[in-house]
C-alpha cells in the first residue's frame, strides 16, 4: 500500500473541496464533500500508478503559519 499526502483547499466562488499531491502531476481532484474527494483522489491516484511508480517532481515538507502585521 502507497501513502501519499494531498492538499485540500476549499474554493470559495464554487464550494467545491479541491485536492491535488505535490510533485506528483495528474494527481488531483475536485468534490462536493471531502469523503467524496478522498475516493475521487483514491481512483485518479490508482490510474495514475498503472503506469508505475511515479517519479514526483516535488516533496510535501508541511504547512507554516506567517505572520505579517
Amino acid at each position: 500500500m502507497k501513502e501519499f499526502t494531498a492538499i485540500i483547499e476549499k474554493d470559495s466562488d464554487t464550494g467545491l473541496y479541491i485536492g491535488y499531491v505535490p510533485g506528483f502531476p495528474g494527481a488531483h481532484s475536485q468534490a462536493a464533500s471531502l469523503d467524496e474527494l478522498n475516493d475521487n483522489l483514491r481512483e485518479v491516484i490508482g490510474m495514475l500508478l498503472e503506469d508505475g511508480d511515479p517519479k514526483l517532481e516535488g516533496e510535501f515538507v508541511g504547512t507554516q503559519r506567517v505572520s505579517v502585521s
